[in-house]
């Protein structure tokens, strides 16, 4: 399995989740949200691989739901995912349960204009095994209204293998 490449200890992925905070959080105006035209890939080229930006899809209906694309996701997530998941919305990419967390805690930092952080088992995808620890930061073209997110995520947890030698199973 390839993940083992993406494997990091919870530690590293706290420094890498509050590096990518601090570039966000450096390209903010005052109280005004950074835009996507602020971001600098060649700034973050560590973090790139598992780095992801997700489209705010306003319903047409003029209600007030909405669904979420992947504008880009980084090479690395072909792994976690495996697949291209780049052109996808969240019900193409997660089963329902899944996709109703994303559309949830997405929703939050669209609603709140504030950064969103957990973590997400993989079990969805047969890794129970394997967890990925998010973090989702809002980017706003006029500064204010959230039309796009930027995602980060860390793959943490152990291989199959290590789990079964252990004897710890996954819940």
């Amino acid at each position: 399995m390839e993940m083992v490449a993406q494997l990091g200890a919870p530690a590293a992925a706290a420094r890498a989740h509050q590096e990518m905070f601090a570039y966000w959080a450096s390209l903010r105006r005052g109280s005004k949200l950074p835009s996507r035209a602020d971001i600098d890939p060649s700034s973050m080229k560590r973090l790139l691989p598992t780095v992801s930006l997700i489209d705010v899809v306003p319903d047409g209906r003029g209600g007030t739901g909405r669904d979420y694309a992947l504008r880009l996701a980084g090479t690395g997530l072909y792994t976690v995912y495996g697949r291209e998941i780049t052109g996808r919305t969240l019900g193409e990419v997660y089963n329902s349960t899944a996709a109703d967390y994303w559309r949830h805690e997405l929703d939050r930092v669209v609603d709140e204009a504030k950064p969103g952080v957990g973590v997400h088992n993989l079990a969805w995808r047969g890794a129970a095994h394997l967890s990925i620890l998010w973090l989702r930061l809002p980017l706003s073209s006029d500064g204010r209204k959230v039309d796009m997110i930027l995602g980060y995520d860390a793959v943490v947890g152990m291989q199959p293998e290590v789990l079964a030698s252990s004897g710890i199973r996954a819940a």
